[in-house]
């Protein structure tokens, strides 16, 4: 792949070590960075990474918006009491987008593409779902995700980041190498509506009778996966997603059918670095529509949204995966930035 391709494009180190890096590399019994982070430092590492473009979202920086509806399934209302499962249409606002804080990323950067949803329940109440094409994290922590940022900042000589810091990162992060080896073997989706998105995250379901279910999702499309060649990843369009989906959707709704894991005792619930079996119960909790799509400008549905996955409505709960809490302090931090365009 050509260098630019990788210049400030990618979120997560890991992603530019799986390319790079050889096993003897990792240091399996290093101990994760064991210090703490808040917010403010999060976004001021995407910044020192990303440089700062101001009214823009600190991470996720490139994308557009998008409109449909959600069909929930009587399966879903089973074990979650969540209006969004009622079986009637609710309203989507959604966002795709590409990980990291460069809006001008080649969209062949091998960067998480992601889907973020706005759900409109009855009487102003709102449910919020953001996933990547990715089934795990690459971090157990926040000082160790703020590690990988930080050692992707590019070195000001050659724009690139300094293959010595990764390899540092690498020894003494294990919490990265599932993901590392992950993406070893994964070329970017060739499109956003041929992606499978995961919650990484594992939730929590919580039925009629107040019963919690530890659940897992995915939204898996009815156009089927593919993902790009590295011939294709190599001769694509410095920008071709956004103009391939509004094509796309012109001719007809894109679909994904959210599909829920039920996780088993024992099933690892606040480490999203870990994944469950796929022989884990599962079922078809509804089906998303997008019908539309507007380039991200001013003015359009899903600019001024803030898509913190803690806002949640009756039915549907957190874990106390510590990534998964700390990305609504951190989102506070970046959208206050941008609708202050700072």
């Amino acid at each position: 792949m050509k260098s630019s391709t990788f210049r400030r494009s990618v979120p997560f180190a890991f992603l530019i070590l799986a390319s790079a890096a050889t096993p003897p590399l990792f240091a399996l019994d290093a101990p994760p960075s064991g210090t703490s982070v808040n917010a403010p430092q999060m976004i001021d590492a995407f910044e020192g990474t990303f440089g700062i473009h101001q009214g823009q979202r600190r991470n996720h920086t490139k994308g557009f918006c998008a409109a449909g509806d959600f069909v929930g399934t009587t399966d879903a209302a089973a074990l979650s009491r969540s209006v969004l499962f009622s079986g009637k249409a609710v309203p989507v606002i959604a966002r795709f987008s590409l990980g990291g804080g460069n809006p001008d990323v080649p969209d062949a950067a091998p960067a998480p593409r992601g889907m973020a949803l706005e759900f409109h329940l009855p009487e102003g109440v709102l449910q919020h779902i953001t996933m990547i094409d990715v089934p795990i994290f690459g971090a157990t922590s926040p000082a160790s995700f703020r590690d990988a940022i930080v050692a992707a900042k590019p070195d000001p000589k050659t724009g690139m980041p300094d293959p010595e810091k990764l390899k540092a990162y690498a020894a003494t992060h294990p919490d990265a190498m599932a993901l590392m080896q992950l993406s070893s073997s994964h070329t970017p989706s060739a499109n956003y509506y041929q992606a499978t998105f995961f919650s990484i995250h594992t939730f929590k379901f919580i039925d009629a009778k107040g019963t919690e279910h530890p659940v897992k999702w995915r939204f898996v499309p009815r156009d089927g996966t593919k993902e790009l060649t590295a011939a294709e990843m190599k001769s694509a369009p410095h920008d071709f997603l956004e103009k391939n989906f509004m094509e796309r959707a012109h001719k007809g709704p894109v679909l994904w059918d959210m599909i829920v894991y039920v996780g088993e005792p024992g099933d690892p619930q606040d480490n999203p670095t870990l994944s469950w079996p796929e022989t884990r119960k599962h079922f078809t909790a509804g089906t998303l529509r997008i019908t539309s799509a507007t380039p991200q400008q001013k003015g359009v549905a899903c600019e001024p949204i803030n898509f913190d996955p803690l806002v949640m409505a009756d039915g549907i709960a957190p874990t106390n995966d510590p990534i998964l809490r700390f990305r609504s302090p951190a989102y506070a931090v970046s959208f206050v930035k941008r609708s202050t365009n700072q």
